[in-house]
């Protein structure tokens, strides 16, 4: 009895060691240390990548030779077909960004990069601005001139002469409807969708690998062992949304994953972490989440910019006040002056700009506000890095550590035996 008092001792002083070693593995407060487990967790994760392609994927691998040694073999050499590759990489470089910063907005388990906000929304909004202000949607240069990493679209600095007359005549401050300005930056949304949809399976595939081996995910151990302390407004009802989702766990088919994708949800990660734990099928949950992300939230998010800055949504909220003003008396005689006079400043604003004198000089400021635009932009990249090296590093040495606990209980075990 004493001994096995003394082994729990042990085992709850190494956890409680464990523990600590974890919370300061970061890189502000042991770079080195975190910089090298990361290194070797991404070693490990290529040896493993390798070995199963080896295994089960040789055909896999074939088929990627061949295409590597053509795509070499079409670069390198010169001929009429240069074009077309050239073309072809455009499309790879758009359809890559667009994925991966899907992929990042929601990779992370909450931690991601919010690039919708970044990059896709102002997109859409810029693109509609810019129709509106040339009253046409032939802006594009090709369906990849969009914004990316290194450069910005063509069409944005461009003066509305150059794209030509105005195909889409003013109308009550309505010039290109939704409908048209859609299908041109409908692409970029879907692919975008596509890489939103990519970005949750990391938190299925650990939580089934974590249900075939026996364990349980820290997420779900954090969330059954979660006290019932107030935490905050907030907080608490978050942990009681967690509670109703875990209890209602059998309701996870795919129509109920499909809602959860189609809506902005913060806790879609869980609702992946649980299919994984409650063994749902693997494309079940993926087909529910890209349908639900690439199709269905997509198109509402694009839907409400366009609607925004094209004045659909504004209009129509415009009519609506107008009909409860009118109702309050004296308001209908000042109505139609103040809303020509609204109309006419919406007019003046949404006017394309006259083209610029080549004998003009323009002052160009160094202190700009896309320079603080990027400079925000890269802080938020650095951090996302931060997470993802900090997340690798820690759950390396996780592994590490429950490896030498087995091998204590072990080793205690034996001893206990023999004696």
């Amino acid at each position: 009895m004493i001994i096995r008092l003394s082994e729990l001792l042990i085992f709850a002083a190494i956890r409680e060691r464990h523990q600590q070693e974890l919370e300061n593995l970061t890189l502000t407060a042991q770079p080195f240390k975190t910089l090298k487990f990361f290194v070797l967790a991404m070693v490990q994760y290529c040896k493993r990548s390798v070995f199963y392609l080896l295994a089960k994927g040789g055909w896999l691998m074939l088929l990627s030779a061949v295409v590597a040694l053509v795509a070499v073999v079409l670069v390198t050499i010169d001929g009429p077909h240069e074009k077309h590759v050239e073309e072809l990489s455009h499309y790879l470089q758009f359809g890559l960004w667009w994925v991966a910063l899907g992929v990042a907005s929601s990779i992370g388990l909450g931690s991601g990069l919010h690039t919708f906000v970044l990059y896709l929304g102002p997109h859409i909004a810029l693109f509609t601005i810019k129709a509106m202000q040339c009253g046409r949607v032939d802006l594009k240069s090709a369906p990849y001139d969009t914004i990316q990493l290194k450069r910005g679209p063509s069409w944005l600095d461009r003066d509305c002469h150059e794209f030509g007359d105005p195909v889409f005549p003013l109308s009550h401050g309505l010039r290109v409807p939704l409908s048209s300005i859609l299908p041109h930056v409908q692409v970029e949304a879907i692919l975008w969708g596509v890489g939103t949809a990519l970005g949750e399976l990391p938190p299925y595939f650990i939580s089934r690998a974590a249900r075939m081996s026996g364990s349980k995910l820290d997420a779900m151990e954090e969330l059954d062992a979660s006290s019932d302390g107030d935490s905050g407004i907030v907080a608490t009802h978050l942990k009681a949304i967690k509670k109703w989702l875990l209890n209602h766990s059998q309701h996870l088919n795919f129509f109920t994953i499909l809602v959860l994708a189609s809506v902005p949800n913060p806790l879609f990660d869980l609702a992946g972490i649980m299919c994984g734990q409650f063994g749902v099928p693997f494309w079940k949950f993926f087909l529910a989440t890209l349908i639900g992300k690439a199709i269905v939230k997509t198109h509402i998010q694009t839907v409400f910019i366009i609607s925004v800055c094209n004045n659909q949504l504004l209009n129509w909220i415009e009519n609506e006040l107008i009909w409860v003003l009118s109702l309050v008396p004296g308001l209908d005689s000042t109505l139609p002056g103040l809303t020509a006079k609204l109309h006419a400043m919406k007019e003046k604003y949404m006017a394309p700009a006259p083209p610029a004198s080549p004998d003009m000089k323009v002052k160009k400021w160094d202190f700009s506000f896309t320079g603080i635009w990027n400079a925000a932009v890269w802080l938020m990249l650095l951090n996302f890095f931060f997470k993802i090296v900090n997340a690798t590093a820690q759950m390396y040495l996780k592994k590490e550590q429950e490896k030498e606990l087995a091998a204590t209980k072990n080793s205690a075990s034996t001893s206990t035996h023999s004696d």
